[in-house]
This record gives C-alpha cells, structure tokens and sequence, in this order.
C-alpha cells in the first residue's frame, strides 16, 4: 500500500506553499521525494496520507495524571472533555500560551501510575493545516511528531539530528527527558553532549548539506541521515496526535483504528514473516481439505462400483445400473416369485410378519392389497398401539401407518 508521508511547514496553509513529501511503497524506502504545493503532490488512491508534525511545532511535557484518569470509562482515545480539562489545569503553569489556545495528544498506551508524556502545539495552525488538507481531497490518516521522546524506561542513548542549512543549522535533541531544538553553535553542543541523559555518548546524525558543519562540533563520527529517512522513521511512530477534538466520533476512532491495524498487519515489514506464515497455513490447509475431499470420493466411488459389480454378476439380465439397490431388491422378488417362494413385498408375507408384531389385533374386516401395499379394514384403530407396531414391523423392513379406521402396511426401500 502507498504511504505519502507530508511535512507540515511551520506557516500556515496557501495555494503555494510548498510541502515536503515523501512517498513510499513498503514503508522502509523512499520511492519519490518532493517538495511542492498541495496542487503537485503525487497521488495515492488506496492508500494513506500521514502528516508529520515537525519537532519546531511541538512541546512535551511530562505530568504525573490523577490515578483513574486513563481508565477506560474515564479516557477513551483522548476524546474525554473531562481528560482535556485535567490536562488543561495541569499543563497551565508551564505553558507561555492559554491551554485554549493550543492541542493536546497524549502517549500512547500510556500507563497509569506512571508519568505521561504530552505533546502540544497550536491548535490554530494545526486545524488549518488539516482543513486544507480536506479541502483538497488529501484526507489524513494519522498525524505523528517528527521526533518523539525515547522510552524512560529504556537505556537508549541520547540521539542528535543535525538539520537545516549551513547558514541555519538546528540540534534536534531526543531523549528520555523529551525533544528540544537549539540552535547548532559551540555553547548548544557542549550542553547537549554534557548533558546527556544515558551514560553512553549520544548518537549524532546529520543531513547531508550540514555534515561537515556537525563533525566540527562532535566527536566519535557523524551518520548521514536524509529528511526522507527521518520521515519515515516517524511514519512507523506508534503516536497518532489525532486525538480530542480531532476525533469526531466512536464511529471515525473505531474506523481509523482498524484501518491503521489492517494496513499495519498486510504491509509493515515486521509482520511479513506471518504474513507468509499465514498463506502457508492456508496453501497447506487447502491442500488438505482437497486430498481428503479426493479419498472420499475414491472410497464412495469404489462402494458403488462394488454394488453394481453385485448386481449384475447376481443378475446377468440387468445390462443399465441406474439404482442398483433398488433393481437389485425387485430383480430378487421377481426371482422369488418365478420360484414360488414368497417375497417380503407379498401379501401373505406382509400378513404373517404383522400377526407375528400385533397378535392382539383381530381379524380385520376387509384386507385389500394393491401395487405392494396392504390395507387392513378395522372397526375402530382406538386404543391400538400403531407407534409400538410400526416399531416392530420396522425389524421386518416394513412400515405401518392409519389412514382413517384402517391400518396401511407397505414394505419400506431400503438402500
């Protein structure tokens, strides 16, 4: 699935203000780079659109939430009027902006008891930003910061991005104390570098154009890294700032959040491995199912073969087997009959088998037989026991049912 992955400018929206693209196909290779307006950019039917925030947008903010804040009947995706308020009287002393004035996200799987890390930036421009957006038919799917703060919890060594132009070049510091921007001088690296949060040295990576300015501040080498590449590397962040008032409804979070896991698990490199697991599971439970579908046709077939093989090598004169049990059971009563031996579809075969189920029937009134069936005329079928006949004439591979004041008696097709 195509990912176009767009840098938010730092001024607000026009006609022609230039954006920083970046589409990709697999999420780990940049396959077109761009920088245009909203009018230029390449499309992306069926896929995503995910807006990066950039790391001179945001603040983060560390705050201890009150216990119960993140429960589920309390937060539910950061929609809550209530969170936002308690972030609101939390985050005001720090703050040089009106919390009105300015979005809220929180981390995700935030846990609680724990400090939770909060990004801010301004409402206003970020709103304009995603109305243009809209506008333009460029519908954004998750919206993630540039550069997010590393896990308190993790020994990850502090990390440096050294961006812009020689003449403008920033630190963009992330770590487990949060993400800052300074300007890249000799009293901004000596305190980033002495003040890194980890015992290990940081890890410092540049852009291309400001390489050479970066190894004069810092020592132990520098790795080139692009805007694209930081790009996409904030494209895999689990953020989504899309929260509050960004989320209209239980119907749009419930949307979005199975589209992102859908796309997620059919194209994120990591889940390639049961991607392909899963096809085998199927290919090989298929392949089963077709195996075993194909024995028992051979079983089924083989059994009616080895009937109609009984049947025409008991009777020769049968040459067209259409229903071999049955051709069998009248080619047998035509044999008996040419042999005067007594059937069980004839009339005095059918009356010795019910005499010996029903001894306490008497002797019916009229008996008539017709085409196999036998009808036996009673006074009255009140108090007879026709379940418990039925049952045992059915050993004898009869049926017996009433029909009016008379019992019907007929010899049952067995396959």
């Amino acid at each position: 699935m195509s990912t176009l992955i767009v840098t938010l400018p730092t001024s607000l929206p026009t006609a022609t203000t230039p954006c920083c693209t970046v589409l990709t196909e697999d999420g780990r290779t940049v396959k077109q780079q761009n920088e245009a307006p909203l009018s230029l950019w390449p499309s992306v039917a069926g896929g995503e659109i995910v807006a990066i925030v950039p790391a001179t947008q945001l603040s983060w903010h560390h705050l201890d939430l009150p216990k119960g804040t993140l429960e589920r009947s309390f937060f539910r995706d950061g929609s809550t009027s209530r969170l936002r308020a308690v972030i609101d009287g939390l985050i005001e002393d720090r703050l040089l902006d009106e919390p009105e004035q300015l979005h809220f996200a929180i981390e995700p799987r935030a846990q609680a008891g724990a400090p939770t890390w909060v990004a801010a930036c301004d409402r206003a421009w970020l709103n304009a930003w995603l109305a243009a957006l809209e506008q333009a038919g460029k519908t954004v799917t998750r919206i993630v910061p540039e550069l997010e703060p590393a896990a308190t919890n993790a020994a990850v060594p502090t990390t440096l991005h050294i961006v812009g132009t020689p003449d403008s070049a920033q630190i963009l510091k992330s770590s487990a104390a949060g993400v800052n921007v300074l300007p890249l001088a000799g009293v901004s690296a000596a305190l980033v570098t002495n003040g890194a949060e980890s015992k290990t040295p940081p890890i410092v990576v540049a852009e291309p154009a400001v390489a050479g300015l970066a190894e004069q501040y810092f020592t132990g080498g520098v790795a080139l890294q692009t805007a694209a590449q930081r790009a996409l590397n904030a494209c895999g962040s689990a953020w989504d700032l899309a929260q509050f008032e960004l989320l209209r409804s239980r119907r749009m979070r419930t949307k979005k959040r199975l589209t992102s896991w859908c796309a997620t698990l059919l194209h994120a490199p990591q889940w390639k491995p049961a991607r392909w697991a899963f096809a085998a599971l199927v290919a090989v439970n298929l392949a089963g199912l077709q195996a075993w579908a194909w024995k028992e046709q051979s079983a089924i077939s083989a059994k009616r073969n080895a009937i109609r093989d009984v049947l025409t090598s008991t009777f020769p004169e049968v040459r067209v087997v259409v229903d071999a049990p049955l051709q069998m059971q009248r080619s047998l009563a035509s044999l008996q009959r040419q042999n005067g031996i007594a059937s069980g579809a004839d009339m005095e075969e059918m009356l010795g088998r019910f005499q010996a189920a029903a001894p306490e029937i008497g002797a019916p009134a009229a008996i008539e037989f017709i085409a196999g069936e036998l009808l036996l005329k009673l006074t009255t079928t009140v108090g007879v026991d026709v379940p418990g006949i039925n049952a045992r004439m059915q050993a004898y591979g009869y049926a017996v049912q009433t029909r009016g004041d008379s019992l019907v008696i007929k010899q049952e097709s067995r396959p």
